[in-house]
């Protein structure tokens, strides 16, 4: 079975996740230089219910907390519902979202 590949495509605003040629799931952003919005998690259909959502969020704060750079805002359900679930990660929160 090919092993995962997380990447962070730049042009098109997404982290992206796959598997071999196949993708399993994306999260959408918006980048203002200080902030990154968390704009939208999807699975592809026939990919969901393994937790690829989850992969790609952890993988993309990973990556972000690496940085140091940006804080996060979490304007999709699913990555606030991420960080309601993971409070150990707030210190990356925008402060407007860690309230």
């Amino acid at each position: 079975m090919p092993e995962l590949t997380f990447t962070n495509d730049r042009l098109s605003k997404r982290y992206e996740l796959r598997r071999g040629d196949d993708l399993l799931s994306v999260l959408d952003y918006r980048d203002n230089g200080h902030t990154i919005a968390l704009t939208r998690a999807f699975t592809s259909p026939q990919h969901r219910g393994h937790g690829w959502a989850a992969v790609v969020t952890e993988r993309a704060v990973e990556e972000i907390e690496a940085a140091g750079d940006r804080t996060v805002l979490p304007v999709c359900w699913y990555v606030a519902d991420w960080f309601a679930a993971h409070p150990e990660r707030a210190g990356v929160l925008d402060g407007a979202a860690a309230r």
